[in-house]
């Protein structure tokens, strides 16, 4: 009996543990990701609390306050650090008055928010071309990857004006934004699943699916989108915060969010002209932006290292001769 309990317990030591798991377990050996993460997390809580805090602030984002501005000087906010203070925790923008740091963390719900959906948009598009690509016969794979190539090859922000040109005006210019993103830049994640899934029809698995009489769809659905899922997750990662400074471009270019919605790029818009009268103005959103794009382009680099099990082998091995080197 002893013996039998021994040989279970040591069954359960050695069993596997889940993906889940070893995903987690690779991901807090990266100190670096874990802080990208705890900010990312950060951000899209204050994205998500924007009217909670800016109802604890006692303020709106869209709300003038003309005696808050020295009309002598032409504009520029009464006060020192741009009339920061506890009525406005980081001041009020030149000219309007209205409330900065309400405008930033309401412009985290846009910024963050087009940049995640569009991201969804493009893995839904690519993960749909580059399986029926991978899949479908020669002439299906050809044009499919032709078209790839011709989206690959577009200039991303000129088709993006573009589009965003010939839009009515009524259309709900967020959603619209993260709508042509996602169409214009599905072309990587297109390419990158047809390889995947080129390597993967060929194993075992797919074989014994087809040769059981499993229709296209079916195969797909059960046997390569789990397998898909690691390179597709490790990709969209990085992609959002190129969504981001995409985001952030268009409205500074004037064609993305329209005022008085508040947005980052929309605020750097407006604030290049108040670099020396206001630098508060034009360095907290271009702050804002560069952490957010910094934490997330670190924590995809994170998650892309601890999906990718031959990544986490050659950081353990050198780990290893780092320590045995010190030794």
């Amino acid at each position: 009996m002893a013996s039998e309990t021994a040989g279970a317990g040591a069954i359960t030591a050695s069993a596997p543990v889940s993906g889940a798991r070893q995903f987690w377990r690779r991901l807090r050996t990266q100190r670096a990701a874990l802080v990208a993460a705890t900010v990312v997390a950060l951000l899209v809580l204050i994205a998500l609390g924007a009217p909670l805090l800016a109802l604890i602030e006692g303020q709106d984002p869209n709300t003038y306050h003309p005696h808050l501005i020295d009309s002598a000087r032409g504009g520029v906010p009464v006060g020192a650090f741009g009339g920061a203070g506890g009525e406005h925790w980081l001041g009020v923008e030149p000219q309007t008055g209205r409330d900065l740091f309400t405008r930033l963390v309401y412009g985290a719900r846009v910024s963050l928010g087009v940049a995640l959906a569009a991201t969804v948009v493009q893995v839904f598009i690519g993960v749909t071309v580059g399986i029926a690509a991978g899949l479908g016969n020669r002439w299906v794979d050809q044009v499919l990857s032709r078209a790839t190539d011709v989206i690959v090859a577009l200039p991303l922000m000129i088709l993006a004006l573009a589009l965003m040109a010939i839009v009515p005006s009524g259309f709900p210019r967020p959603v619209l934004v993260a709508l042509v993103i996602g169409l214009v830049a599905w072309g990587g994640t297109a390419k990158i699943v047809r390889a995947q899934t080129i390597t993967l029809k060929e194993r075992d698995f797919v074989a014994a699916a087809r040769l059981s009489g499993w229709p296209t769809w079916q195969i797909a659905r059960r046997e390569l989108l789990p397998s898909l899922a690691a390179p597709v997750i490790t990709y969209a990662s990085l992609l959002v915060p190129t969504n981001v400074t995409v985001e952030a471009a268009l409205s500074f270019l004037g064609v993305g969010v329209k005022p008085p919605t508040p947005s980052w790029g929309q605020m750097l818009t407006a604030a290049d002209v108040w670099y020396q009268a206001a630098p508060q103005y034009l360095l907290l959103p271009a702050g804002t932006l560069f952490v957010t794009v910094l934490a997330l382009t670190v924590l995809g680099d994170g998650v892309r290292t601890a999906l990718d099990p031959r990544a986490a082998s050659r950081l353990r091995i050198g780990t290893g001769r780092k320590r045995e080197a010190g030794a």
